[in-house]
Protein backbone atom coordinates (compact mmCIF):
# COMPACT_ATOMS: atom_id res chain seq x y z
CA UNK A 1 0.00 0.00 0.00
CA UNK A 2 1.01 3.18 -1.59
CA UNK A 3 0.51 6.82 0.43
CA UNK A 4 -0.05 9.82 -1.55
CA UNK A 5 -0.90 13.39 -0.75
CA UNK A 6 -2.95 15.46 -3.07
CA UNK A 7 -2.86 19.46 -3.48
CA UNK A 8 -5.46 19.43 -0.91
CA UNK A 9 -3.20 17.55 1.19
CA UNK A 10 -5.63 14.70 1.32
CA UNK A 11 -4.49 11.41 1.69
CA UNK A 12 -4.41 8.70 -0.56
CA UNK A 13 -4.06 5.43 -0.62
CA UNK A 14 -3.20 3.29 -3.36
CA UNK A 15 -2.59 -0.70 -3.71
CA UNK A 16 -0.66 -0.21 -6.94
CA UNK A 17 0.39 1.95 -9.42
CA UNK A 18 -2.77 3.28 -11.33
CA UNK A 19 -3.61 1.22 -14.34
CA UNK A 20 -7.00 2.13 -15.19
CA UNK A 21 -7.70 6.10 -14.78
CA UNK A 22 -10.41 8.48 -15.21
CA UNK A 23 -9.60 12.24 -15.27
CA UNK A 24 -12.65 14.52 -15.18
CA UNK A 25 -10.16 17.70 -16.04
CA UNK A 26 -9.06 18.60 -19.37
CA UNK A 27 -6.09 20.13 -18.96
CA UNK A 28 -4.94 17.45 -16.99
CA UNK A 29 -6.24 14.43 -19.21
CA UNK A 30 -4.01 16.54 -22.22
CA UNK A 31 -1.27 16.02 -19.48
CA UNK A 32 -2.03 11.88 -18.87
CA UNK A 33 -1.38 11.93 -23.14
CA UNK A 34 1.52 13.65 -22.47
CA UNK A 35 2.91 11.51 -20.10
CA UNK A 36 2.84 8.49 -21.73
CA UNK A 37 -0.11 7.43 -20.07
CA UNK A 38 -2.86 7.47 -23.25
CA UNK A 39 -3.26 3.31 -22.73
CA UNK A 40 -4.23 4.02 -18.75
CA UNK A 41 -6.87 6.33 -19.70
CA UNK A 42 -10.32 4.68 -19.52
CA UNK A 43 -12.61 7.96 -19.00
CA UNK A 44 -12.65 11.33 -19.89
CA UNK A 45 -15.35 14.71 -20.19
CA UNK A 46 -16.89 15.65 -23.07
CA UNK A 47 -14.60 18.58 -22.76
CA UNK A 48 -11.16 16.84 -22.97
CA UNK A 49 -10.46 17.79 -26.35
CA UNK A 50 -6.59 17.86 -26.72
CA UNK A 51 -5.37 15.17 -28.11
CA UNK A 52 -8.34 14.94 -30.19
CA UNK A 53 -8.10 11.60 -30.90
CA UNK A 54 -9.11 10.52 -27.62
CA UNK A 55 -12.78 12.05 -27.61
CA UNK A 56 -12.93 8.58 -30.24
CA UNK A 57 -11.06 5.99 -28.50
CA UNK A 58 -12.57 6.85 -24.69
CA UNK A 59 -15.32 6.70 -22.54
CA UNK A 60 -17.05 10.38 -22.23
CA UNK A 61 -18.36 10.04 -18.79
CA UNK A 62 -20.01 13.60 -19.06
CA UNK A 63 -18.96 17.17 -18.16
CA UNK A 64 -16.32 18.71 -15.09
CA UNK A 65 -19.42 19.77 -12.83
CA UNK A 66 -21.66 16.72 -14.11
CA UNK A 67 -20.94 13.15 -14.65
CA UNK A 68 -22.23 9.84 -15.13
CA UNK A 69 -21.31 7.68 -12.03
CA UNK A 70 -22.54 4.93 -13.15
CA UNK A 71 -20.59 4.70 -16.28
CA UNK A 72 -17.69 5.78 -14.02
CA UNK A 73 -18.22 3.02 -11.70
CA UNK A 74 -18.29 0.81 -15.03
CA UNK A 75 -15.22 2.02 -15.84
CA UNK A 76 -13.74 0.13 -12.66
CA UNK A 77 -10.95 2.98 -12.42
CA UNK A 78 -7.98 2.40 -10.09
CA UNK A 79 -8.04 6.26 -9.52
CA UNK A 80 -10.13 9.74 -10.56
CA UNK A 81 -8.15 12.90 -11.47
CA UNK A 82 -10.38 15.99 -10.12
CA UNK A 83 -9.45 19.65 -9.96
CA UNK A 84 -10.79 21.64 -7.08
CA UNK A 85 -12.14 24.48 -9.79
CA UNK A 86 -13.47 22.61 -12.25
CA UNK A 87 -15.18 19.65 -10.54
CA UNK A 88 -18.05 20.29 -8.51
CA UNK A 89 -17.25 19.46 -4.86
CA UNK A 90 -20.82 17.49 -4.24
CA UNK A 91 -19.30 14.71 -6.49
CA UNK A 92 -16.50 14.12 -4.56
CA UNK A 93 -17.92 11.71 -1.65
CA UNK A 94 -19.83 10.24 -4.69
CA UNK A 95 -16.49 9.50 -6.73
CA UNK A 96 -14.67 8.34 -3.72
CA UNK A 97 -16.94 5.84 -3.15
CA UNK A 98 -15.86 4.46 -6.27
CA UNK A 99 -12.16 4.72 -6.83
CA UNK A 100 -9.25 7.33 -4.74
CA UNK A 101 -10.03 10.93 -6.44
CA UNK A 102 -6.75 13.13 -6.33
CA UNK A 103 -7.88 16.42 -6.37
CA UNK A 104 -5.31 19.63 -7.80
CA UNK A 105 -5.44 23.18 -6.64
CA UNK A 106 -3.88 25.33 -9.01
CA UNK A 107 -2.92 28.60 -8.54
CA UNK A 108 0.52 29.20 -9.77
CA UNK A 109 3.35 27.77 -12.46
CA UNK A 110 4.82 26.21 -9.17
CA UNK A 111 1.15 24.51 -8.94
CA UNK A 112 1.29 22.94 -11.61
CA UNK A 113 4.85 22.14 -11.84
CA UNK A 114 3.88 20.23 -8.52
CA UNK A 115 1.33 18.48 -10.05
CA UNK A 116 3.36 17.38 -12.95
CA UNK A 117 6.03 15.66 -10.33
CA UNK A 118 2.79 14.19 -8.29
CA UNK A 119 1.82 12.39 -11.72
CA UNK A 120 5.02 11.11 -12.02
CA UNK A 121 5.30 9.59 -8.51
CA UNK A 122 1.49 8.84 -9.22
CA UNK A 123 1.83 6.63 -12.15
CA UNK A 124 5.56 5.90 -12.18
CA UNK A 125 6.94 7.37 -15.21
CA UNK A 126 9.27 10.17 -13.14
CA UNK A 127 11.62 10.66 -16.00
CA UNK A 128 8.57 11.70 -18.74
CA UNK A 129 7.47 14.23 -15.84
CA UNK A 130 10.85 15.95 -15.39
CA UNK A 131 11.44 16.14 -18.98
CA UNK A 132 7.65 18.06 -19.81
CA UNK A 133 9.12 20.05 -16.14
CA UNK A 134 12.43 20.94 -17.45
CA UNK A 135 11.05 22.14 -20.69
CA UNK A 136 8.40 24.39 -19.49
CA UNK A 137 11.29 26.05 -17.10
CA UNK A 138 13.44 26.72 -19.88
CA UNK A 139 10.55 28.46 -21.97
CA UNK A 140 9.67 30.39 -18.96
CA UNK A 141 12.83 31.64 -18.72
CA UNK A 142 12.61 32.43 -22.05
CA UNK A 143 9.87 34.31 -21.65
CA UNK A 144 10.80 36.54 -18.39
CA UNK A 145 13.97 37.58 -20.49
CA UNK A 146 11.59 38.63 -23.44
CA UNK A 147 8.70 40.48 -21.35
CA UNK A 148 11.06 42.00 -19.23
CA UNK A 149 11.55 45.60 -21.21
CA UNK A 150 7.68 45.62 -22.30
CA UNK A 151 5.69 47.84 -20.99
CA UNK A 152 2.76 47.43 -18.40
CA UNK A 153 -0.76 47.17 -19.72
CA UNK A 154 -4.04 47.34 -18.13
CA UNK A 155 -6.78 44.93 -19.23
CA UNK A 156 -9.93 43.03 -18.65
CA UNK A 157 -9.90 39.61 -19.06
CA UNK A 158 -14.26 38.46 -20.05
CA UNK A 159 -14.87 34.34 -19.46
CA UNK A 160 -18.62 35.03 -19.32
CA UNK A 161 -21.51 36.71 -21.05
CA UNK A 162 -24.92 37.07 -19.71
CA UNK A 163 -24.04 37.55 -17.01
CA UNK A 164 -20.77 39.27 -17.73
CA UNK A 165 -18.34 37.63 -15.62
CA UNK A 166 -14.52 38.34 -15.47
CA UNK A 167 -11.30 36.94 -14.15
CA UNK A 168 -9.91 38.58 -10.95
CA UNK A 169 -7.45 37.83 -8.22
CA UNK A 170 -6.86 34.25 -6.50
CA UNK A 171 -7.25 32.82 -10.03
CA UNK A 172 -4.42 30.83 -12.59
CA UNK A 173 -5.83 33.16 -15.12
CA UNK A 174 -4.60 36.47 -13.41
CA UNK A 175 -1.02 34.53 -12.31
CA UNK A 176 -0.75 34.05 -16.21
CA UNK A 177 -1.84 37.98 -16.84
CA UNK A 178 0.57 39.52 -14.55
CA UNK A 179 3.35 37.44 -15.83
CA UNK A 180 2.65 39.02 -19.36
CA UNK A 181 2.89 42.23 -17.46
CA UNK A 182 -0.96 42.60 -17.91
CA UNK A 183 -2.51 45.13 -14.81
CA UNK A 184 -5.99 43.21 -14.64
CA UNK A 185 -8.52 46.30 -13.54
CA UNK A 186 -10.35 43.82 -11.85
CA UNK A 187 -7.70 42.04 -9.44
CA UNK A 188 -8.73 43.86 -6.44
CA UNK A 189 -11.84 41.55 -6.53
CA UNK A 190 -11.93 37.68 -6.11
CA UNK A 191 -12.57 34.72 -8.55
CA UNK A 192 -15.16 35.53 -11.37
CA UNK A 193 -17.13 37.87 -10.08
CA UNK A 194 -20.22 39.38 -12.55
CA UNK A 195 -19.56 43.37 -13.87
CA UNK A 196 -21.71 45.80 -15.46
CA UNK A 197 -20.41 46.65 -18.54
CA UNK A 198 -21.30 50.49 -17.56
CA UNK A 199 -18.52 49.83 -15.18
CA UNK A 200 -16.26 49.63 -18.00
CA UNK A 201 -16.57 53.22 -19.08
CA UNK A 202 -15.43 54.89 -15.28
CA UNK A 203 -12.09 52.93 -16.13
CA UNK A 204 -8.91 55.32 -16.83
CA UNK A 205 -6.30 54.17 -18.87
CA UNK A 206 -7.65 50.26 -19.95
CA UNK A 207 -5.78 49.53 -22.82
CA UNK A 208 -7.11 46.07 -24.33
CA UNK A 209 -10.19 44.13 -23.43
CA UNK A 210 -9.46 40.77 -23.81
CA UNK A 211 -12.47 38.10 -24.86
CA UNK A 212 -11.35 34.11 -24.01
CA UNK A 213 -12.37 31.36 -26.42
CA UNK A 214 -13.16 29.47 -23.10
CA UNK A 215 -15.72 29.07 -21.34
CA UNK A 216 -17.99 31.38 -23.18
CA UNK A 217 -17.46 31.54 -27.16
CA UNK A 218 -16.92 35.15 -27.79
CA UNK A 219 -18.30 36.27 -31.07
CA UNK A 220 -17.62 39.58 -33.11
CA UNK A 221 -21.28 40.83 -31.90
CA UNK A 222 -20.05 40.74 -28.33
CA UNK A 223 -17.64 42.98 -29.37
CA UNK A 224 -20.23 45.41 -30.64
CA UNK A 225 -21.89 45.33 -27.22
CA UNK A 226 -18.81 46.04 -25.78
CA UNK A 227 -17.65 49.22 -27.74
CA UNK A 228 -21.51 50.27 -26.85
CA UNK A 229 -19.42 51.22 -23.50
CA UNK A 230 -16.28 51.89 -24.11
CA UNK A 231 -14.63 53.37 -27.38
CA UNK A 232 -11.33 53.81 -26.40
CA UNK A 233 -9.86 50.33 -25.68
CA UNK A 234 -9.28 48.19 -28.11
CA UNK A 235 -11.13 44.81 -28.02
CA UNK A 236 -9.29 41.03 -28.47
CA UNK A 237 -10.02 37.76 -28.76
CA UNK A 238 -7.18 35.57 -27.01
CA UNK A 239 -6.86 31.82 -26.89
CA UNK A 240 -8.31 30.97 -23.31
CA UNK A 241 -6.62 27.32 -23.07
CA UNK A 242 -3.36 29.66 -22.51
CA UNK A 243 -4.55 31.50 -20.19
CA UNK A 244 -6.33 28.71 -18.02
CA UNK A 245 -4.86 25.37 -19.12
CA UNK A 246 -1.68 24.43 -17.25
CA UNK A 247 0.29 20.91 -17.32
CA UNK A 248 2.04 19.92 -20.18
CA UNK A 249 0.12 22.92 -22.38
CA UNK A 250 2.43 25.59 -20.57
CA UNK A 251 5.18 24.43 -22.73
CA UNK A 252 3.37 26.05 -26.37
CA UNK A 253 1.82 28.65 -23.65
CA UNK A 254 4.37 31.42 -23.85
CA UNK A 255 5.36 31.26 -27.58
CA UNK A 256 1.81 32.30 -28.20
CA UNK A 257 2.28 34.68 -25.21
CA UNK A 258 4.71 36.14 -27.18
CA UNK A 259 2.77 36.58 -30.26
CA UNK A 260 0.10 37.96 -28.90
CA UNK A 261 2.35 40.52 -27.41
CA UNK A 262 3.39 41.57 -30.75
CA UNK A 263 -0.23 41.91 -32.21
CA UNK A 264 -1.09 44.40 -29.53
Amino acid sequence: MKTFKDQLHRTIHLESTPKRIVSLVPSQTELLFDLDLQDYIVGITKFCVHPSHLKATKSSVGGTKQVDFKKIKALRPDIILCNKEENASNMIPKLEGIAPVHISDIFTFDDSLDLITAYGELFCCETKALKIKDEIIFNLKDFQKYIANKPVLKVAYFIWRNPWMVAANNTFINHLLEFNKFENIYAHLERYPEIELNELGLQTGLDYVFLSSEPFPFKDKHVIEIKMHLKASKTVFVDGEYFSWYGSRLIKAFQYFKDLRSRL
